[in-house]
């Protein structure tokens, strides 16, 4: 059987998972060696020329690194996408370059994670952002690319955000009018569905009715609503109360490994689809931990051929909670992401720099 994005992302338990990533990870390292030479010499500093003989083993590039290096690993020509990583103004960005497979196989694993959540009926699509954050689809930032991405799953596509986005509310229920008694699909970054939407509904002292059967898909900027003391579950409760929507999935996610998307689950699990896993480490030795034990969070996905981003460890607090007994059914590990780890950059996916606090 052949680890490939388009699989069932969660239905391999580890037994048959395991080899097979273990494989396809071992092969993109030398191919990444053969094509990056400064990804060759990394790697051989740090961990040796000899294959890895389990996940665990593979050579891994800390995440920051993609700020202050250009990694690729292929010609220049091939090309056909630059995406950057948020951060605040005047910090560095990570630079990932895309050539056409490698977009192609990101295309194919966001599908398959997304159909196995929506399936495949395409729903009516609220974005909340500002459709101008898409003028230039050459380089995009993390939000753009996350944008442009998950807007496949929906159709006809309404923008709630104007150029300083601003909610433009009565053009939204207008739209929710419109589909009343079809499911909607909404995707956005949590801070902006936090302060764009959700907030200025509150603040006008209205409410909204997604309708029943409609899905939230949102992810990154957490550390903006934990400085508020906002959690997860009052997110949940506060969006159920004033739109309305009572399918709510986050997900983690990185502009270094797009496509390897770790999905919540209804238990409120991130679960690793079939082509991508996570490790947790000790963050002063480095060693795997056990499930229950917080550390830094390793990444690891099939998909990237273009640069050498199929082996990560991230500036990201986690725990691991299990692998293939998650109740919601789905084989692979599932995890938690707590926060960033102390004395790191802080940087979340959604690139919210045009958001005042």
């Amino acid at each position: 059987m052949a680890l490939t994005p388009e699989i069932p992302p969660y239905d391999l338990r580890a037994a048959n998972k395991s080899p097979l990533l273990r494989d396809a990870l071992n092969a993109l390292t030398a191919w990444h060696a053969q094509h990056c030479l400064s990804y060759a010499n990394m790697r051989q500093r740090m961990f040796g020329t000899a294959p890895a003989t389990c996940c665990e083993d593979l050579p891994w590039l800390p995440v920051r690194l993609f700020k202050t290096q250009d990694l690729m690993s292929c010609e220049q020509s091939s090309i056909i996408k630059t995406l950057t990583s948020s951060g605040t103004t005047g910090q560095a960005v990570s630079r990932i370059y895309l050539d056409r497979e490698t977009s192609l196989r990101q295309t194919r694993a966001l599908t398959a994670i997304m159909t196995s959540f929506l399936g495949k009926q395409r729903l009516p699509m609220v974005i909340v952002d500002s459709a101008d954050l898409l003028k230039d689809r050459s380089r995009f930032n993390a939000r753009a690319a996350g944008i442009l991405g998950f807007s496949v799953f929906g159709r006809q596509h309404h923008y709630c955000l104007d150029a300083d986005l601003n909610l433009q509310i009565d053009a939204l229920q207008d739209f929710l009018t419109q589909h009343r008694g079809t499911p909607i699909l909404v995707f956005g970054f949590t801070f902006v569905v936090w302060q764009r939407l959700l907030q200025a509904v509150i603040s006008q002292g209205r409410k909204l009715d997604f309708g029943p059967g409609s899905t939230l898909i949102h992810g990154g900027g957490w550390k903006r609503l934990q400085d508020q003391q906002v959690d997860n579950a009052t997110f949940k409760a506060l969006l159920r109360e004033y739109l309305g929507l009572e399918r709510i999935f986050n997900y983690y996610g990185m502009v270094e490994q797009v496509g390897s998307i770790f999905m919540e689950c209804e238990h409120g699990h991130l679960h690793a689809p079939a082509f991508a896993d996570v490790i947790v480490r000790d963050p002063l030795t480095l060693e795997p931990l056990p499930p229950g034990r917080e550390g830094a969070v390793q990444v690891l996905s099939a998909l990237p051929v273009s640069y050498p981003g199929h082996s990560l460890l991230t500036e990201d607090l986690g725990v691991l909670h299990g692998e293939d007994d998650c109740p919601c059914g789905r084989h692979g590990r599932y995890f938690s992401v707590l926060g960033r780890l102390p004395q790191t950059e802080l940087r979340g996916c959604s690139d919210t720099r045009t958001i005042p606090a």
